[in-house]
């Protein structure tokens, strides 16, 4: 498990020791470790940056424990400093590690890509029906268009596995993923907390999400089914308007009076392109920058579920109040809140 020390990684490692696999977590020196606390884990160090490092490291535990059965790679970066640090770490990555994993015969089964549906850029927006108010799901034929690094990254990484001889994989497209330990959804939680609801644009919006668990679930599921070579979206099978998940934790929290603030697009484009212009200037990342802003004025996040579904059997079984709830507490145990 790569990305084991991360939010989804490690929600991934503890369902899978808890179905009984022995696991690996992949990690750097410097990775924490607060989730990864379960004594069954074994730890392996990876630097996936180097092709003459992770050879090394690779070989040196193949000839002492052999190959894995299984490999889900969700290491990755969601936010950089210089554009370029999305390649080099969610593209060519994710190409070393499955290239050099066939080269050493250290892959039994399966290689699980974490992806994601910014693959596919501004959806389509059109209704489903002229008398439907809903916009049409993406599917998985339609053409991907991404228009942030992050997405066009990750839609590398996915064609560099197709080009790799003798892989075996499947890729997982989840959308937004919220649970405890995540700290983007946390920012609006805390907002909410202290009153203010804020939201961007004015037409129609319609978001899905997945809980995390959920998705550990499906990284179960595609291991041991699905199509090879196949891409599948993962959401909680529900479509939410854009108020709905902040209604919901201001409901968790037992916030009222909340000032609901809805912005221009404009703005949101000027915050970001300063947030980032100053973050560049200082060599750090950060959460509001021009990436976000596109993410951010999508209007349509909805994905055809059905293949999910019928291929891996994946039943979700959290809904969106019910993870909701889950997760505001798990933040006020933890002081968060």
């Amino acid at each position: 498990m790569t990305g084991a020390s991360g939010f989804i990684g490690s929600f991934v490692v503890e369902r899978m020791l808890d179905a009984g696999a022995e696991v690996w977590a992949a990690v750097r020196p410097t990775s924490s470790r607060r989730y990864l606390t379960d004594p069954r884990t074994c730890f392996i160090e990876l630097d996936l940056d180097s092709d003459d490092a992770l050879r090394t490291q690779l070989s040196r535990h193949g000839e002492t424990h052999g190959a894995w059965d299984y490999v889900v790679h969700a290491a990755g970066a969601t936010k950089c400093a210089n554009p370029a640090a999305f390649y080099a770490v969610n593209a060519e990555g994710t190409r070393r590690l499955a290239a050099t994993l066939v080269e050493l015969g250290l892959l039994a089964g399966r290689f699980v890509f974490m992806s994601s549906l910014s693959i596919f850029g501004p959806a389509r927006e059109e209704r489903v029906s002229a008398s439907s108010p809903h916009y049409a799901p993406i599917r998985t034929t339609d053409t991907p268009r991404p228009d942030t690094d992050y997405g066009r990254s990750k839609l590398q990484a996915e064609r560099s596995l197709a080009a790799i001889d003798g892989l075996d994989y499947v890729v997982l497209r989840p959308t937004g993923v919220y649970g405890p330990r995540e700290r983007d959804y946390y920012l609006m939680a805390r907002s909410i907390a202290r009153h203010v609801d804020f939201a961007v644009g004015y037409r129609p919006q319609e978001i899905t999400f997945v809980f995390v668990r959920d998705l550990a679930e499906a990284v179960v599921l595609a291991c041991l089914r699905g199509k090879r070579g196949a891409a599948y979206f993962v959401t909680d099978g529900g479509v939410y308007e854009s108020r709905t998940f902040s209604r919901l934790l201001q409901q968790a929290m037992g916030v009222r009076g909340v000032v609901r603030v809805t912005a221009p697009v404009a703005l949101l484009r000027l915050v970001c392109a300063v947030s980032g212009g100053i973050a560049r200037m200082a060599g750090r990342a950060t959460t509001l920058n021009s990436d976000k802003f596109r993410i951010l004025r999508q209007r349509n996040w909805q994905c055809d579920l059905g293949p999910t579904v019928s291929d891996l059997g994946y039943a979700p079984r959290y809904s969106l109040e019910r993870g909701v709830n889950e997760t505001i507490n798990w933040y006020k145990e933890q002081k968060w809140l």
